[in-house]
């Protein structure tokens, strides 16, 4: 049997996709899904680590365009990113896998506070780790959050879970027919193109400490473990 082309990553998954074809909240059947799928890697001995988003519940910078204060906003979909991660800890656990939710803001009933080396030995010991709560400050996006946890904890890869795109697109490919898909990228294209693949911060970050990105499909059942297996899907983004 071949052996996973990773041995530990970061998981980035979007709020959106939590709430599956409903849009808001969180769809039970997707969890499930993802749940299995994130089991099937653990299985093979990757050690995995998941940031999830909070759109499907709450976006900082949607409520701050609404009138309501930035940082307050921001701190409201930290917390949206905490029920998504107590969400999806539940379905693994379902699922027999052994999980734990660490908080970069401290909610000692419900998680545990970030702390990295703990992370570490958690995923030493096979448990997924959810890091919850972003980076815990406000003006930083989720993204952000996998890429500074990604080098935090040596990730190898981080894989961007997309619920929308199979990949990364010279444009937005639900408006335009004709937008090109990327196999293979660059960083700097990424920024010098303004490619929406994730925010200019998390880029960088991602760039200076040579982590590649994976960005991918995850409507398609078993994508997950094709990219552990290094099967050639979605949109590989390396430094130069």
């Amino acid at each position: 049997m071949p052996l996973p082309a990773y041995k530990r990553v970061v998981l980035k998954l979007s709020g959106e996709a939590l709430a599956g074809n409903v849009g808001y909240g969180i769809d039970s059947d997707v969890i499930t899904s993802i749940s299995k799928q994130i089991k099937e890697i653990v299985e093979l001995g990757v050690q995995v680590a998941i940031v999830v988003g909070g759109g499907n519940i709450w976006r900082g910078l949607a409520g701050s365009a609404k009138g309501i204060d930035r940082t307050t906003a921001d701190y409201m979909g930290m917390l949206a990113t905490v029920m998504n991660s107590l969400a999806l800890q539940d379905g693994l656990e379902r699922a027999g896998v052994p999980t734990r939710v660490q908080t970069s803001i401290e909610m000692r009933q419900v998680a545990e506070p970030y702390i990295r080396r703990k992370a570490v030995r958690h995923l030493e010991k096979n448990r997924v780790v959810i890091f919850a709560a972003g980076t815990g400050n406000p003006y930083f996006s989720t993204d952000t959050t996998a890429a500074l946890r990604a080098a935090e904890i040596e990730a190898e890869v981080i894989l961007m879970a997309k619920n929308k795109v199979d990949g990364v697109y010279s444009a937005d490919p639900a408006i335009d027919p004709n937008a090109e898909k990327y196999d293979n990228l660059t960083y700097l294209e990424v920024l010098n193109k303004g490619l929406g693949v994730m925010d200019s911060t998390a880029s960088s970050l991602c760039m200076d400490n040579h982590l590649p990105l994976l960005v991918f499909s995850i409507m398609e059942e078993g994508n997950i473990k094709r990219a552990i297996m290094g099967e050639k899907i979605g949109t590989i983004v390396k430094g130069e």
